[in-house]
């Protein structure tokens, strides 16, 4: 049973987040602007995290022709979850189900060194899963995914070091966004045909997968029936407020793909060497890390998270104008903020309606005449009038550490 009261079907819609409309199609919402805020916030959030981590970030078009998916093998392992090809003139072009053959294709592009290695290459990309209707809902199953994605290509002998360093990473995300893991998953291959037949491959991938989760400390369990059709993975899993298990985060290692697009880098003895492919997501699909992130807070983002941070109540039309100057120091500082003034209700009122920001401040006469407000915590608390300018700094230091704590004490 779904818990009602935290579905981010209904909090998406009372926040304003992302709604549908049937002429878009099942599977296909679309982001109102605190959506987007929220969505704009989290993809910077990655792209920075990543780039200090050492990836280089790069665009690759939605589309490919279908030779490109038989090669990478989606099309033999993956077409039922597909979009149908369209023709276009001669050839046949796909929506793609992945952004790895892309980023395989731009490292093929030139020339490679084992001193350009590891080469970490990341992109937040559009891909398509051609979705039963009956398994969509709100942003955790659509048809158009964000996905973060990321792919690394190394020497044999780093992959196991770099597997590591992106399960770290994936770590220090959900400590900033206040995601709890589940549990992690070793996923292995199945019965069946829907798996690369190279037992070869997938018995060195698990091992190096093996290794980076007994050397990280963390626990885990096999999961068969649940890898990759080209390699195993590591699967961090969520949980809904029902229990509800999802994938969000995965880092896995592939053998099959280098094969296939004749990948290589000359080595230091002049010869040509096949690469390691590790393929990570932080967050995996940014429509999913949403659901997650409105269910897992109630709303109630982190204040470097929400779409408004701060709401500047006026008590009466003559503190309009004390206000106004306020809502432009803080977006001076690259705060989001906004004015609800007397024409929009008692302040009561407002009050109640300007819970979902972090920061409320009021100001009065008295808190107009002194250049202070009158703060107002989104958990209840009340702290001391103190000078505007002091608010705003304590403000912008909570969003700037990008923690959960709403205030710290002088």
């Amino acid at each position: 049973m779904r818990d009602h009261k935290h579905d981010h079907r209904r909090l998406g819609r009372e926040l304003n987040l992302f709604d549908t409309d049937p002429l878009m199609g099942a599977g296909l919402p679309y982001w109102l602007p605190d959506g987007a805020i929220v969505r704009h916030t989290l993809e910077e959030y990655v792209r920075e995290a990543e780039q200090r981590a050492g990836y280089r970030h790069v665009y690759s078009p939605v589309l490919g022709k279908r030779e490109l998916y038989e090669i990478s093998g989606h099309w033999n392992h993956y077409s039922e979850d597909m979009f149908p090809p369209m023709d276009l003139g001669s050839e046949q072009v796909l929506l793609r189900p992945s952004l790895c053959p892309h980023h395989a294709l731009i490292y093929r592009s030139r020339s490679r060194s084992y001193r350009e290695l590891p080469l970490r290459m990341a992109e937040l990309g559009g891909m398509y899963r051609s979705e039963l209707s009956g398994v969509l809902g709100g942003l955790t199953r659509v048809r158009a995914i964000t996905l973060n994605d990321a792919h690394i290509f190394c020497t044999l002998e780093q992959a196991v070091e770099e597997a590591r360093a992106a399960l770290e990473l994936i770590g220090r995300a959900y400590a900033d966004l206040g995601i709890r893991a589940a549990r992690h998953r070793l996923s292995l291959p199945g019965e069946g045909g829907k798996y690369v037949a190279d037992p070869d491959l997938w018995r060195r991938a698990t091992a190096l997968l093996r290794e980076v989760l007994d050397g990280s400390g963390i626990p885990y369990e096999a999961a068969e029936g649940e890898a990759a059709f080209y390699g195993p993975k590591i699967d961090v899993q969520i949980a809904d407020p029902a229990g509800r298990e999802a994938t969000l985060s995965t880092v896995q290692i592939d053998f099959h793909q280098p094969e296939r697009f004749d990948l290589h880098y000359i080595g230091p003895d002049g010869a040509k060497h096949r690469p390691v492919m590790v393929h990570r997501s932080v967050i995996g699909s940014v429509e999913r890390a949403v659901a997650h992130l409105v269910e897992a807070h109630g709303g109630a983002f982190p204040p470097w998270l929400a779409p408004v941070q701060l709401v500047v109540l006026p008590v009466g039309d003559d503190q309009a104008g004390h206000a106004h100057e306020l809502v432009r120091r803080a977006r001076e500082l690259g705060l989001r903020a906004e004015v609800s003034g007397p024409g929009q209700g008692t302040l009561a009122a407002r009050v109640r309606a300007a819970r979902p920001a972090p920061y409320q401040a009021v100001i009065g006469g008295r808190e107009a005449e002194a250049d202070q407000v009158a703060p107002r915590l989104r958990d209840g608390r009340r702290p001391a009038a103190l000078p505007a300018a002091e608010f705003l700094r304590r403000i912008a230091d909570r969003v700037a550490a990008r923690g959960s704590e709403l205030w710290e004490a002088a």
